[in-house]
């Protein structure tokens, strides 16, 4: 499924067969989850280096070439992230922070991704999955999963913890947390009866309106929707020297708030993509918390649908295309 364009509808095509080349992989997709990352590229939010592109970048799938080097034997099950190369030289490479590589390349926006039925990786970016996920199950884990542990990560040893929007990423991210024994709040939109109560069934201990105020002071917020509207919402609940940490790639644009909801020592901070450490640690951990993910399943011509369901809120956890 190809976008020509932002704005465009997905269409079928066929294409041919992709090879690897030195380093490289080819990989049978299984299944790709659908990311709001892939809603912003079609609206032109998020704008990569090139055009037409398959989109997907939480893919599951099996090798079946593998070029020189590629690091993964044929028929091995991998995991394709949203971070599909990087320089390995620049400054951040060189320090353990080559998410902010300026070279990066990513899949789905710069790659062509996981709406299809093979795709070529970096082998240096695809990892072997845990034991106990099956394909669909896995596929959320790849984005939702890694980006959601990378920005509770950042958000220190938070014991009172809000989560704003409680989609793919926050359902994956409560069980985390709470399995490090921390307590979790659920923010959703007003009235989202369904999703408060999918918050509660999954360990919340509160769940209601992300613009309302918080049943008691948090140590952190983590915000995964991507309305500017929320990071005001979430410093006001958030204690003096609390934390937010916004998880997105894209958000709409942040109002002005007084410089009081800032001060006594609260911190605002972003996440930027993830990195292979994040990757290792994350699927590491998946299996002994362990995480369960919740997922509605589409077909691959039904790749609009699916993202059609994201954008309405019409999805409780994640949506994934199953090949």
């Amino acid at each position: 499924m190809v976008l020509d364009a932002p704005g465009r509808p997905l269409r079928p095509a066929e294409l041919p067969d992709p090879e690897p080349g030195p380093g490289q992989v080819r990989v049978r997709v299984h299944a790709c989850g659908v990311c709001r990352t892939d809603l912003h590229i079609i609206d032109g939010e998020v704008r990569g280096s090139r055009l037409p592109i398959v989109l997907g970048h939480q893919i599951v799938g099996t090798v079946e070439a593998a070029g020189e080097d590629a690091g993964h034997a044929t028929g091995a099950r991998v995991g394709i992230p949203w971070l599909g190369w990087t320089c390995g030289v620049c400054r951040y490479c060189r320090s353990g922070r080559e998410n902010l590589c300026p070279r990066a390349r990513f899949t789905g926006l710069d790659i062509d991704g996981g709406y299809a039925e093979r795709t070529v990786a970096d082998g240096r970016f695809c990892f072997g999955l845990p034991e106990g996920f099956a394909d669909l199950e896995a596929a959320p884990l790849l984005c939702a999963g890694l980006i959601g542990f990378r920005t509770l990560r950042l958000a220190g040893d938070a014991e009172r913890l809000g989560i704003y929007g409680f989609g793919a990423a926050g359902h994956i991210i409560c069980q985390v947390a709470l399995a490090e024994g921390r307590r979790v709040f659920a923010f959703t939109r007003a009235g989202d009866e369904a999703t408060q109560a999918f918050a509660r069934e999954l360990g919340a201990e509160w769940a209601g309106d992300a613009l309302g105020p918080a049943p008691e002071e948090l140590d952190a917020a983590l915000i995964f929707a991507p309305a500017g509207e929320l990071v005001p919402a979430a410093l006001a609940a958030v204690a003096p020297g609390g934390t937010v940490v916004c998880g997105g790639i894209h958000m709409s644009d942040i109002p002005s708030f007084p410089y009081e909801l800032l001060w006594h020592e609260r911190v605002l901070r972003s996440v930027a993509n993830l990195t292979r450490r994040d990757a290792e640690e994350f699927l590491d951990l998946a299996p002994r918390v362990p995480v369960r993910t919740r997922v509605t399943t589409y077909g691959l011509a039904d790749a609009g649908r699916a993202l059609e369901d994201l954008r309405a809120g019409r999805l409780e956890g994640a949506a994934v295309l199953v090949l």
